[in-house]
């Protein structure tokens, strides 16, 4: 594969973000846009100059030009239009979260694998260079052993419709917990022993935002607090023996501060110049689809599930606190 055909599934905020981004990427090309009103993909294109708008999804993935499909709808419709997808023999980028629960994320990777077709999920801050980058200062000592994390995650969202729609799979935690559980699995890995959740309902029911307490089988702890009521200042401090690192902004990785026990600065490593942050998953689609593979190293379709169960969990937890 030369220079990559993109086609985004899809025409609203994020997809212009991802629009955004790959017109500014010499490796892909914006090659087509559906969207179910064919004015509105036509809109679309001719913004962000996309060379082919379709008024129906099924038209656009018949279309054999089509190299990657991004999946950029509802969390509540990620199952139904990803499954398309591959039902078409098109690699998938399927927005997070990747489904509104394990057993649909299940189900559609047994589906991919069936039909050989590539998925993996647009988790962006999991292929991002700083990502690897504050492994390796971990994995270094620079702060002795890691013993705790806590991070946050808020915006100001309740005006936005699907936010507070249940029939939309709204809530906070699809929606921003899957960014906290994702820095706090990728520092201390999936394989929580025990969890505690505390939840705010919205008035329509659905949680508006929560406190997530993990606990590891080496007694490393993770404190995780999301909210769409407010926006927080998004930061991640990771607690180790010997020292602390602040990351500035766990959503987009902008700056890590490296204190000792002294609360001394040791260092501070901005962030390499960027477009967005987006482009590291579409070139990590383009290696992957470029040597044959159905997944991305970067997120591996056995972490996806993991964070799925994980969702089901913190939601049985809040039904039987309920009961």
């Amino acid at each position: 594969m030369k220079k990559m055909n993109m086609a985004i599934l899809g025409a609203g905020n994020i997809a212009s973000m991802m629009a955004k981004t790959v017109r500014e990427m010499e490796e892909v090309n914006l090659y087509a846009v559906a969207a179910r009103d064919r004015e509105r993909a036509v809109k679309f294109a001719e913004e962000f100059g996309v060379q082919h708008p379709y008024g129906s999804y099924e038209e656009m993935l018949k279309d054999n030009g089509v190299d990657l499909v991004y999946v950029a709808t509802p969390h509540s419709h990620h199952y139904e239009h990803a499954r398309l997808c591959i039902s078409y023999g098109r690699p998938v980028l399927c927005e997070k979260a990747f489904t509104e629960n394990a057993e649909e994320a299940e189900e559609l990777l047994a589906f991919a694998k069936e039909k050989g077709v590539f998925i993996t999920e647009a988790m962006w801050v999991r292929y991002m260079p700083m990502s690897v980058m504050l492994k390796e200062i971990i994995a270094s000592g620079r702060i002795g052993r890691v013993v705790g994390l806590t991070a946050n995650l808020g915006y100001s969202l309740m005006h936005v419709e699907r936010m507070v729609r249940p029939e939309l799979a709204g809530g906070a935690l699809l929606d921003l917990g899957v960014y906290t559980l994702n820095f706090a699995t990728w520092v201390l890995g999936d394989e929580v022993q025990n969890m505690t959740v505390a939840m705010v309902k919205h008035d329509t029911g659905v949680d508006k935002q929560e406190l997530i307490d993990l606990i590891y089988a080496d007694g490393t702890v993770a404190g995780l607090f999301n909210t769409m009521q407010a926006t927080t200042d998004r930061k991640g401090y990771i607690y180790g023996t010997e020292g602390h690192i602040v990351v500035d902004n766990i959503n987009n990785y902008e700056a890590f501060h490296i204190y000792n026990n002294q609360y001394e600065l040791e260092e501070t490593i901005d962030c390499p110049k960027q477009i967005t942050g987006y482009e590291y998953e579409v070139l990590a689609c383009k290696k992957a689809l470029e040597e044959g593979k159905l997944e991305c190293a970067e997120m591996p379709h056995e972490h996806t599930l993991r964070i799925m169960r994980i969702l089901d969990q913190i939601r049985a937890m809040w039904t039987e606190e309920k009961s």
